[in-house]
């Protein structure tokens, strides 16, 4: 049973101020001493991260594409444990979802799933009485989402305020904050979306830290959590990562059975594999999910994070090694000039130990990346490219791999603006089923390296095939 305080922070559109109002209250209702927990509706990687500095805690996905909507509340109220209030911000516009399908995985789906009470950001610079006829609209699209207020964005004046607050009278939709237009907060962002935490750190939390002031000078905080504390129980199991890896056949290491989840990443003592998995991170490698280090823990890993742009060999006694999404484009001379860490890369792939690798990380395995000399593990050149490859994808498993076995179903997420020439091996990773029908990605000995983003807690057998692999 989920009874945690939350709410779901949507918009009519994208580029209202979501991020800016769900940022700014996280970090605001933190600052004033509550547990708070962060969560990105979607895919996305850079947003999670901002919540993080803004909460203490780490920034969670809820997908009902990737992960499936049976796991949206299991998997909220494992990121949610022991917090006083959960803030959702979500996606695109509230009723926006997977292309084709509905409402499946928009704001709208999974603020229904959570059973949590929306509060619709709107940008109000253009108009005025026009905003009450477009709250009525999205309160009433759907009578099973429930709107229980408003937060006015960029807003020009007092006057200006007063007006949109009269129209908003007639809707029966509480204004329960207003953001003026002036000194409207300018967080950099890039051909993906924001610049990554990792690769600015101090300036990052000079953002959360405005972007809660602002969030205190216009909001209501008192009515807002009051609205958050009006959500119903969710009935439902909390996720865990040794019961899920459990789930998938045998026992779970015994230094872990039996504990209690912990919504942080761990490392135990006494691992019954004895398996030590590297995970790339820093500025260059920042997309992951905090589920999969959990999942691998759970699994008998200990799982080291490096930093690829600046040590130069692998964690001592690597057994595997996970290079997830970033942006190796931007910082491809540093990758590069690397070059004892991509001899070491290239000579665990060439021990034939197990090496996942996706997006930035199959990049990063192959030949060159725009004319540099990267690890050389795949036959393969990167280069930058001016089209956005963007989407959900089905896939199968075309190769037996460390990952998954050939036949194995999974939902993923491509999200670039490089292209690799050719995009698959003599034995491709996936066989792409949606949108369009096509082979991408590498497996070869240990290797599997793709393009696609995937989310281990809807397929954790993912997880501990990669452990046992890499325990031989």
């Amino acid at each position: 049973m989920v009874t945690i305080p939350r709410l779901v922070i949507a918009a009519p559109s994208s580029g209202s101020g979501k991020t800016t109002v769900a940022t700014g209250l996280m970090a605001a209702f933190n600052g004033r001493g509550l547990a708070v927990s962060g969560h990105k509706v979607g895919p996305d990687y850079i947003d999670p991260g901002y919540h993080t500095l803004a909460t203490g805690r780490p920034g969670r996905n809820l997908d009902a594409y990737m992960c499936g909507p049976e796991l949206i509340a299991p998997l909220f109220a494992h990121g949610a444990r022991g917090c006083d209030l959960a803030v959702v911000e979500g996606v695109m516009g509230l009723y926006d979802g997977a292309s084709g399908l509905g409402e499946l995985a928009s704001t709208a789906h999974v603020a229904k799933l959570l059973r949590a009470p929306v509060v619709l950001v709107v940008d109000a610079s253009s108009q005025s009485r026009s905003v009450a006829a477009l709250v009525h609209g999205f309160a009433s699209w759907d009578p099973q989402v429930r709107i229980g207020g408003v937060i006015l964005n960029k807003v020009g004046s007092d006057r200006h305020e007063a007006l949109l607050r009269e129209a908003l009278e007639e809707s029966g939709v509480p204004v329960l904050g207003v953001l003026r237009r002036a000194g409207q907060l300018a967080v950099p962002s890039r051909h993906l979306g924001l610049v990554p935490v990792a690769e600015r750190r101090g300036d990052a939390v000079a953002a959360v830290a405005a972007m809660a002031g602002q969030v205190l000078a216009g909001c209501d905080l008192e009515g807002l959590l009051a609205l958050a504390r009006s959500a119903p129980p969710v009935t439902g199991e909390v996720w865990d990562a040794a019961e899920a890896v459990a789930a998938c056949g045998g026992a779970v290491p015994r230094n872990n059975r039996g504990a209690a989840p912990d919504p942080a990443p761990r490392t135990p003592e006494g691992l019954d594999h004895g398996v030590r998995i590297a995970v790339a991170s820093g500025a260059a490698f920042t997309f992951s999910y905090a589920e999969h280090s959990e999942l691998l823990t759970a699994a008998g890993a200990e799982v080291v994070p490096f930093d690829p742009l600046r040590d130069e060999s692998l964690p001592e006694g690597t057994r595997g090694l996970v290079i997830g999404g970033g942006f190796p484009e931007v910082y491809g001379p540093e990758l590069s000039a690397n070059e004892p860490l991509r001899e070491a890369v290239a000579e665990l792939a060439a021990s034939g130990a197990p090496l996942a690798a996706e997006c930035a990380g199959l990049l990063y395995l192959a030949r060159s990346l725009d004319g540099l000399p990267m690890c050389g593990v795949l036959n393969a050149e990167g280069r930058m490219s001016q089209r956005l490859t963007l989407g959900y994808r089905d896939a199968v498993a075309l190769s037996d791999s460390v990952l998954a076995a050939a036949g194995t179903r999974m939902r993923g997420h491509e999200f670039h603006r490089t292209v690799l020439e050719p995009g698959a091996g003599d034995e491709p990773a996936w066989g792409m089923h949606r949108p369009e029908r096509r082979v991408e990605g590498f497996v070869r000995r240990g290797v599997h390296a793709s393009y696609l983003h995937t989310h281990w807690a809807a397929v954790p057998g993912t997880a501990r095939r990669f452990v046992e692999k890499c325990a031989g």
